[in-house]
Order: C-alpha cells, then structure tokens, then sequence
C-alpha cells in the first residue's frame, strides 16, 4: 500500500484525473498499465477507491475492488471512509459493492458519525436504507451446511443466493415482498424452509450480546411472517384442477386482500390490522424496538402500521420528500402512470393489474395532474470541501 506523501507519482495523478472526469476508458487503461496496488493517496490522504465512491461510479469502484483496494482505508483527514463517500454519493449500488467487499458499517469520521447518518444528513434515504439492511452473504450460507447432529441442512444450498437478495430489499411493503417472491419461485416451493431459517435469523440476532442488532431481528420476524402468510394462501387455496391453475395467483390473492379499502374507501384497514398482528408477534417483547413500535401503534393518533414498520427498519426521515410511490408496492420514483387517468403511478404493467380493482371506480373521475420537468443536475463538488463544511455543520 502506498503512504499518503507530498509527491505523487504520475500514474496516481492520472487515475484521480481520469475518476473526476469519469473517464472509464481513460480509467481502464491506467489500471491496465500500472502493475503494482491501487491504493493511491492524493493530499488529502483520499484514495483512488474513496474518489470512485464519491463520484458514484460503480464501475470503477468495482475495478479498484478487484485490484485489491483498501475498503477501510483511514488516513483520510476527517476520517472518512470509501463507505461514507459511497453514502454522500446517493448510489446504493457503489455502498452494496463496499459492503460486499468488507466496508465496515459502523466506522466512524471524526465527528462520529457513520456512513448511513451522513447519507441521512444530506437525504439520501435510498442508501440509509441499503446501509442498514445489509447482511453479509455468509449469515445466509451458514445455514445451508450441516450443523451438529443434522442430518441435512435447514436451507438448501441453492436458496441461499436467492434468499440473501430477498432479505437486502428495502422496500419492505407486504406487496412488493410477494412480487419478490413469485420472481423467486424456488423461495415460495420452500417456504416453510424458508421461514424457518428467517425465525433462526431473527433468534441469532438477539442473542448476540453487545453485537445485537434489534432491527435486523424484527427484520427477519417481518419477513418470516410475510413467506408464512402467503405459504397458507397456497396451501388453503390450492386450485382443484387444472383450468382453475390458470386463474389461480397467489400473489394476486394476498395483494387484494391488504389492498382492500376500508369503509371510507381510503384507509387500508386490512393491511394495517395484518401489520399490526405482525409486530404483535414479536418473540421479543422486552427489546427497545418493539416497546418503540407498540408506542407508535397506540398513540392517541397513530401513524399506519406500515408506515411504523418502515421507520423502524429503514430510519425516520428528516423531511418530508416529494417522491412518488407506486400505488401498489410502495416503490419510489414508479416508471409508469395510469394511461387513462394519469394521477396515480405503478412500477409497471403487473403492479397496476394488481391496484386495479381498487383505482378502476376512481379512474374516470380523476383528471390528469399537469406534468413539470425537473432537472437534478448534481454538481461537481470537491469531495475534500464537502467533508469540511459537513464537519463544521455537525461539530457547530
């Protein structure tokens, strides 16, 4: 590894060029020649891996990675690690590669803050959310090898990839966990596997002593309940014979049954009443997060259970956004609207299927909104005057 100094040698000058730029080519081709390591330092003690991060570049990220780059280099000046910049960024997929290479997430700058509570500080909730939900692959895997006196392990092999990708989603919506186990068939054919090892999850994590993640644990309750109430609509509703096969949807049965609007054709009560009973469940009543959660749900005016739930597990935001939703899944920024009405969006073609029931009786009535194009051009900041401005926000 290279030591942060006053000279850099020509190689490095050009990387961190080619990364400002975001000059892939350029990138490819310094990488190609250079042999030795990547772990350049500019003045600021800032490497090679830590400017990708900031620029949220992915694929340069990934190339560092593969070279070998330091994912927990500390000889930054504020203490800020490749993670944090990934969060500073707003791209979940630069902090998911970091994490899968070793990014410790619970390293902290010289103000004491980690990569998730500088990526609240400047609203990318997105990637607060990816942060925290982060769960290492081998937590998956230690279950598909046989322990003890088992004569087979709780969790196939083959699931272990699949389930992993299912318990880092952040959309924690009940709709949207059941489109992402119909995608996931294999998951669905092994549900009670499946629930079983989430319930042995949640139990590990609360038994970690100092290391006890109270928030993965309801996670993995949550979870755990969604794959068991979707496995007894299958079992319950097996179709008789092979015709009704072609009518039979388990995702769409589960959807309408939370998507059902209460009396005043709004509130859904449903959803919120299965929500309820969820946390309701919770094994481990004396932990600080269920007693937050029960408090929530019981106040004078209570917020939705899902809305509780989604605070807990992906953080309360600072302000409230202007970020559309899909009317199904609860998806942010939906790719598709309603052709007829134009008010309400979906993430696509499947999602607005499953809301129709609900949005036909309304979608005649309802005028389309009138449309205004936005730009988000970021601009291109000095990641080193950031940092110093964030460190006199936070310390002041």
């Amino acid at each position: 590894m290279s030591d942060k100094n006053d000279g850099t040698a020509p190689a490095d000058k050009t990387i961190f060029d080619a990364i400002a730029q975001g000059d892939l080519t350029e990138f490819k081709n310094i990488l190609a020649e250079h042999k030795g390591g990547v772990d350049f330092f500019d003045e600021n003690g800032m490497t090679a891996l830590q400017h990708a991060a900031y620029k949220g570049n992915k694929d340069m990220v990934q190339l560092l990675l593969d070279r070998g780059a330091d994912v927990n280099s500390g000889k930054h000046e504020y203490n800020y690690t490749a993670l944090h910049f990934g969060a500073l960024s707003g791209s979940s997929e630069v902090c998911k590669l970091l994490l899968d290479a070793g990014a410790k997430p619970t390293a902290t700058n010289s103000v004491g803050r980690t990569a998730s509570q500088m990526a609240a500080f400047v609203g990318n909730h997105h990637t607060v959310a990816t942060i925290n939900n982060y769960v290492p692959r081998s937590e998956i895997a230690y279950f598909s090898t046989i322990q003890g006196q088992q004569t087979e392990p709780y969790l196939p092999a083959v699931l272990v990839d699949p389930l992993h990708k299912f318990v880092l989603g952040v959309n924690i919506h009940p709709v949207r966990l059941a489109l992402n186990l119909q995608h996931s068939p294999a998951l669905l054919e092994n549900a009670e596997k499946v629930s079983k090892v989430l319930e042995l999850l949640c139990k590990k994590e609360m038994t970690r002593g100092s290391e006890t993640n109270e928030v993965m644990a309801f996670k993995y309750h949550y979870l755990a309940y969604i794959v068991r109430e979707i496995n007894n609509i299958k079992d319950k509703q097996k179709p008789a014979s092979d015709k009704d096969e072609k009518k039979y949807d388990i995702v769409e049965i589960f959807s309408k049954k939370l998507l059902k609007p209460g009396k005043d054709g709004v509130s859904l009560d449903l959803m919120d009443s299965f929500l309820k009973d969820c946390v309701r469940e919770f094994p481990f009543r004396e932990c600080t997060t269920f007693h937050q959660m029960v408090t929530s749900l019981t106040s004078k005016d209570p917020p939705s259970a899902l809305s509780v739930i989604n605070c807990t597990l992906n953080g309360q935001r600072g302000f409230v956004d202007a970020i559309p939703y899909c009317s199904t899944c609860g998806e942010e920024k939906p790719a598709k609207k309603c052709s007829k009405c134009k008010s309400v969006q979906y993430c696509d073609r499947e999602c607005q299927r499953l809301h129709w029931f609900v949005h036909k009786k309304a979608c005649n009535r309802e005028s389309s909104a009138p449309s205004v194009a936005t730009t988000n051009t970021k601009a291109d900041i000095n990641p080193n005057i950031l940092c110093s401005e964030i460190q006199n926000l936070l310390a002041g």
